[in-house]
């Protein structure tokens, strides 16, 4: 763990994502305590400018409620999405590219053909579909993008199986009498798991910013704040209020450079040798 935490502290711009995820992740956990009032609660007059009135330090937006309290409520929504997906995205895309990359043959080209027929539809325009379908709620949006996420995961674990299960340790785990599902999950998953981590990183940051893509064309849940939703209300003011989109944008600017800082630097502590490689 020292070894892990020297390595990730070489790179720079990986700590200072870390710690701007840390305060994400710290607003987000502290919103009902910061703000324990509702976020679409009216609480001042409509288009307040930031830091004009004690305590309303982001401003308010078109029907007077507090940007700050949108912020904190939504980091709560954008980071549970994000987790939550990618976490479905993972399940679903280890163990299709597990059996897909130990077993090949004809069980290989089945799980790649149907892996590839979600990859010919582009994500952004599937994971409309299909929120438009199940209706508007944090549950569709979820299971929308770990639908369109889960295919670079198969593959990407497929790969690392195929190049995994002809080594030495596996073919004694063979010998000695292991089953598949034990070599599976004891022997080569463990091994894969470092280039799957990295992904799952990339991957949070890619599902917010798919939420929030979703939330400002209007098919984010209505009964919860989000930072997309928030830049789509204000869109059709942006000159006379900037505040009101300038804010949300920030934080989702924020929280997916901090995202990929990291998994840039678990890269460069997981995979040493590619990272010297590359530099």
């Amino acid at each position: 763990m020292r070894d892990f935490w020297k390595r990730f502290s070489r790179n720079k711009g990986a700590v200072i994502g870390l710690v701007i995820l840390f305060a994400v992740i710290a607003v987000a956990l502290a919103a009902p305590f910061l703000y324990p009032d509702s976020p679409w609660r009216m609480v001042q007059r409509p288009f307040l400018a930031p830091m004009t009135v004690e305590g309303f330090w982001f401003g308010t937006d078109t029907l007077g409620r507090d940007i700050g309290a949108g912020l904190a409520h939504g980091a709560r929504v954008s980071l549970l999405v994000g987790i939550v997906s990618t976490a479905v995205a993972l399940l679903v895309g280890v163990t299709l590219g597990a059996l897909a990359g130990y077993y090949g043959g004809l069980l290989d080209d089945a799980l790649m053909r149907f892996t590839e027929f979600f990859q010919t539809i582009p994500n952004f325009a599937l994971a409309i579909v299909l929120v438009a379908i199940f209706q508007p709620s944090l549950t569709s949006i979820v299971l929308a993008i770990a639908i369109v996420s889960w295919p670079p995961v198969a593959r990407l674990v497929r790969g690392e199986f195929l190049s995994l299960r002809s080594r030495e340790f596996v073919q004694a785990s063979v010998v000695i009498g292991q089953s598949n599902l034990r070599i599976i999950l004891t022997q080569i998953l463990p091994n894969a798991m470092s280039s799957v981590i990295v992904m799952a990183s990339l991957m949070v940051a890619t599902a917010i910013l798919l939420e929030s893509s979703l939330s400002f064309l209007g098919l984010g849940d209505p009964n919860q704040m989000s930072w997309g939703y928030m830049i789509g209300a204000a869109r059709t003011v942006l000159r006379q209020a900037w505040w009101m989109s300038f804010f949300p944008g920030i934080a989702i600017l924020l929280t997916v450079l901090a995202l990929n800082l990291v998994g840039e630097g678990l890269n460069d502590a997981l995979n040493p040798r590619l990272a010297r490689k590359g530099r």
